[in-house]
């Protein structure tokens, strides 16, 4: 038998996410017809609209696990350890310092081959 997982959509959601999208496209298609309109309305309006259609696609399966993931996303941010000023300067001064060092090793590599095809080329001078 065939067992339905969370990761299956139902026709509701399918419904709901159809709405949020024709919502969505609705205030946008307001936010141009009324541009005659003062621009904080149409970008008030635009932003209540999109929160509308943000609302109702919350509330289907998909919704949920994207608003879950991007939970755990902002929870798994918390947990970096990130770099003191001193260590950010100190490898960036590393990284300009090898990135110097490959270009002139690369630089006297492309010198060496351009003298050997002369060489090649021009066995006589």
């Amino acid at each position: 038998m065939k067992s339905k997982s969370n990761t299956e959509n139902s026709p509701a959601d399918t419904i709901k996410l159809v709405a949020a999208l024709v919502i969505l496209g609705a205030g946008i298609f307001g936010f141009y017809v009324y541009e005659d309109q003062p621009q904080l309305f149409r970008v008030l309006g635009i932003l209540a609209v999109g929160a509308v259609a943000v609302g109702i696609a919350v509330t289907t399966n998909p919704g949920a696990n994207l608003w879950r993931f991007m939970q755990d996303s902002r929870t798994e941010v918390r947990k970096v350890v990130w770099p003191t000023r001193q260590e950010t300067v100190q490898t960036t001064i590393i990284v300009l310092i090898v990135v110097v060092l490959v270009a002139i090793f690369l630089w006297l590599m492309d010198m060496f081959f351009l003298w050997g095809v002369q060489q090649l080329l021009n066995p006589g001078g």
